[in-house]
């Protein structure tokens, strides 16, 4: 009987690079949103001057190689241009850095995944499943924080909250 495999999980670099026509929009810690990015015409009576639809998801393969299976996972977070959209009372820079911070909290949540699925003890018979369960957790991570996020900032209108969330989120992804 044969000892089950090492367990290697590697989480390539998503490089993809800027695509202007595309409708997604990857985060980079050096490209922060635009008023361009939110292209959805706002509702008819909105509950707030903003939304801006973020998300991550992963990617990934897997391969043998002799004593060791190697998961490959490519992380994705995103911006979605046509499912944002903005009023034109609230656009200004104090407004988008509120928006630019829903996109910093899911890449927050998505670094947070990448660290726990680091730290698992993955079986080779059920790696995928332990891995999906994580990503279903962090994504009800995601959410909780974001409704969290807009409740104490009162959507930005709170400027004392939003320097608070700011801060507590710059630390967050610094220490990780």
């Amino acid at each position: 009987m044969s000892a089950p495999p090492v367990i290697k999980v590697v989480f390539v670099p998503d490089t993809r690079p800027e695509n202007s026509q595309s409708d997604t929009l990857f985060y980079h810690a050096e490209r922060k949103l635009q008023w361009s990015d939110f292209q959805a015409s706002p509702p008819a009576h909105p509950k707030s001057g903003a939304v801006s639809y973020s998300s991550f998801a992963y990617e990934g393969r897997s391969i043998r190689k002799k004593d060791t299976l190697y998961i490959n996972l490519t992380l994705q977070t995103f911006h979605i241009k046509s499912a944002s959209w903005v009023t034109p009372a609230v656009k200004d820079d104090y407004s988008l850095a509120h928006e630019q911070l829903h996109f910093d909290i899911t890449w927050l949540v998505a670094l947070r995944f990448r660290k726990k699925v680091i730290q698992m003890e993955l079986t080779a018979d059920d790696y995928d499943s332990m891995i999906q369960y994580e990503y279903i957790e962090s994504f009800r991570e995601m959410n909780r924080l974001q409704e969290a996020y807009d409740s104490e900032t009162s959507h930005g209108i709170n400027h004392t909250a939003q320097d608070r969330w700011q801060q507590a989120i710059a630390d967050s992804l610094k220490a990780l």
